[in-house]
């Protein structure tokens, strides 16, 4: 569940950092490009649709979405540093790109593409295939200056190979990476298709954002079929016009090219598009805007006067419509009941509002969101996991214990399902089902601090003290700052005559949580003499 603020209305220091980067970056844009073009006023009309755009609005205020704005800044440095290497090539400005590169890569694998954008600046502002020569040199051919700036990059190269791989076996250990089951080829090959005509449409028209659109399926066939058509046609153009105006395949292969890493080919999370994923793509499509409309109006009489209130009436209303979309990141409550209001079929947008008021104690409205999300995804085990907790917290633990357990058939390996279930048995006294559902919690999830602690509970009360004291002792060094675990640590030595060691946990616990009374009341007993036998909670 997301838990964010509106940076502009209730600032802290993690989104203000965000804002910060955010700031850079646009600096950075605008410096880039007019060193490279002495564009002033284009340069500075790319830099400020960066800056207000209502699609960039994601990426600056969750804060979780500090990736986004930490890998521009080092992309942004990255090409500084590529430009003063081309001006004047050394070993030592090399090594300065790589190690951006690198460090741009460790903030977010989607740079994976810089390469590729470098490739496209040689062409266009830098005019790297075709440099000076001394008369006495013959010009060398388009293909062998290609084969030089290519190979030029190879290490580079190497290094986005060796994130993708890494980055790959990552997502895919811990189970972000969608299998082909789940989402077939053909599909994904679709929505790519579609998406790149709909992150362009959103460029143009900033309406109906949300923090996630669901998948439509099936994608009628005209959809894509003309975004097929659509993508060629431009393709097309732009290569045939390029000779004449190289900012429009530069800037139109910017924008394919640094979208295919979130393009879903690989589907990372089971959205098919997002608003984020738009941060550096859409510099491309800025840069064909600005230089496209400026070409074209100095071919009229009033162009040149018109040119620069069209480019502030444009930004006056990207602003104003970002501030309108930051009014949704106010809370996460507002966050969700807006991606409702402008989607479809959101299943996840249910379940994460029937988490957000689950959490302020709104359980039958928890319960009516849980179960919408069911009946738009009814293997959707996450919701069933959730609405099984809230069904606990009212007493209703038959139905909590159906939907813990058709959590389960869907994904046998859910850790949280299998805590949960654990703790609704052991509630019922079924000490060794509820021993199992822990067991495979973290077989699933080693290092899941509540479901050893859980365990020890159950394993304490089922006589197995030295069993539950190992359980114990590894969730509180997971999570050092547990209290509970402490003072059950404390509580399962009291049972053991290890007393220095229980006061020593019960003091932490109470150092932890001060107001901890059950720990408070053990520790007091346990000096003064008069201590009474107590089972772990």
């Amino acid at each position: 569940m997301l838990d964010v603020q509106l940076y502009g209305l209730n600032p802290g220091p993690h989104h203000l950092t965000n804002l910060l980067f955010h700031i850079a970056n646009t600096l950075l844009l605008f410096g880039l490009l007019h060193r490279t073009t002495g564009a002033l006023g284009r340069s500075a009309f790319v830099a400020g649709l960066f800056a207000v755009h209502p699609l960039h609005v994601e990426s600056v205020t969750w804060v979780a979405e500090r990736k986004d704005v930490l890998s521009t800044l080092f992309a942004m440095l990255t090409l500084w540093a590529y430009v003063a290497f081309t001006r004047r090539p050394s070993l030592h400005r090399y090594l300065a790109v790589f190690l951006l590169f690198a460090l741009g890569l460790m903030a977010k694998p989607m740079l994976v593409t810089l390469p590729f954008v470098m490739l496209l600046l040689d062409f266009w502002p830098l005019g790297r295939l075709a440099p000076a020569l001394p008369a006495s040199r013959p010009a060398p051919s388009r293909g062998r200056a290609i084969w030089v700036l290519v190979r030029e990059k190879v290490p580079l190269l190497a290094l986005t190979v060796v994130s993708s791989i890494v980055t790959f076996a990552v997502q895919r250990r811990g189970g972000s990476v969608m299998s082909l089951d789940a989402i077939p080829l053909g599909v994904r090959a679709a929505n790519a298709l579609v998406s790149y005509v709909a992150y362009t449409g959103k460029m143009l028209w900033p309406a109906r954002l949300a923090v996630f659109y669901p998948y439509v399926r099936p994608l009628p066939g005209w959809w894509v079929a003309g975004a097929s058509l659509g993508l060629l046609a431009v393709s097309v153009a732009v290569l045939w016009l390029g000779p004449r105006h190289p900012y429009l395949p530069v800037g139109w292969f910017w924008y394919v090219g640094t979208l295919v890493p979130v393009i879903g080919l690989v589907q990372v999370g089971s959205q098919p598009i997002a608003d984020r994923y738009t941060y550096v793509p859409l510099i491309g499509l800025f840069i064909v805007v600005a230089w496209g409309v400026s070409d074209l109006a100095i071919r009229r009489p009033l162009g040149r006067v018109a040119l620069p209130i069209a480019a502030g009436v444009v930004l006056l209303a990207c602003a104003i419509t970002a501030r309108a979309q930051l009014q949704n990141w106010e809370s996460s409550k507002a966050l969700w009941e807006h991606a409702l209001a402008v989607t479809t079929g959101n299943n996840v947008a249910r379940n994460n509002l029937g988490n957000v008021l689950a959490k302020q104690g709104e359980f039958d409205d928890a319960i009516v969101q849980y179960s919408a999300a069911l009946r738009i995804k009814p293997d959707y085990a996450f919701a069933h996991n959730n609405l099984g907790r809230v069904l606990a917290n009212q007493g209703r633990i038959s139905e909590a214990i159906e939907h813990y357990s058709a959590a389960l058939r869907i994904e046998p390996d859910y850790a949280d399902a299998h805590n949960n279930l654990g703790i609704v048995l052991a509630g019922q006294g079924k000490l060794d089902e509820a021993i199992a559902h822990y067991s495979r919690a973290l077989r699933a999830k080693p290092d899941f601090a509540d479901a050893h602690n859980n365990l020890g509970i159950a394993l304490a009360k089922a006589g197995r003290a030295d069993e539950a004291i190992h359980e114990f002792l590894e969730a509180v060094r997971i999570k050092p700052d547990y209290p509970e675990a402490h003072n059950n640590l404390g509580v399962v030595l009291v049972s053991k005559g290890r007393v220095g060691e229980a006061i020593s946990q019960y003091s932490e616990a109470l150092r932890l949580k001060p107001d901890y009374r059950e720990a408070r009341r053990s520790l007091e007993e346990l000096t003064s003499g008069t201590t009474s036998p107590r089972n772990p909670q």
